[in-house]
């Protein structure tokens, strides 16, 4: 299985930005991570991280002759974007959401999920390794 990995606005930046609420990994840390879990299930995996929306609809679009299922943090786009619920639809590949921090536990904009509407699972507040349990979900379920 070969998974696209896609981070979006602010993603770059973990480590430092608010670090109470997404930690202390940086997101070179989280990048090498995401390679080592690659390893342990058997799977491939290649990381995009972008602030810019058209950016991140182009990777998706891309994805669907490249790769097998996608794992998306869009980060604020998340709560704001149909362009990316559309383009996910679009290429009909299974997808998985993640975000580091609880989203259930902050402000009640980020309570609303337009990615989400077009994923087959999610996993909020597990921090980093949501990555890990979005990349198992892939390969269990579509591998």
């Amino acid at each position: 299985m070969k998974i696209l990995v896609i981070n979006g606005p602010n993603l770059n930046l973990l480590g430092i930005r608010e670090p109470e609420i997404y930690g202390d990994e940086t997101y070179e840390t989280l990048v090498t991570q995401i390679g080592e879990w690659a390893k342990e299930l058997d799977c491939e995996a290649e990381c995009f991280q972008s602030n810019h929306e058209g950016a991140i609809i182009d990777e998706i679009h891309s994805a669907r002759t490249d790769f097998d299922g996608i794992v998306i943090n869009a980060g604020a786009y998340t709560h704001t974007s149909i362009a990316l619920l559309d383009a996910l639809k679009a290429v009909k590949l299974p997808a998985v959401e993640v975000h580091i921090s609880d989203l259930n536990a902050r402000e009640p904009f980020r309570q609303i999920s337009y990615v989400g509407m077009a994923c087959c699972q999610k996993y909020v507040g597990k921090g980093i390794d949501g990555y890990r349990l979005a990349m198992e979900y892939l390969c269990q379920n579509y591998g």
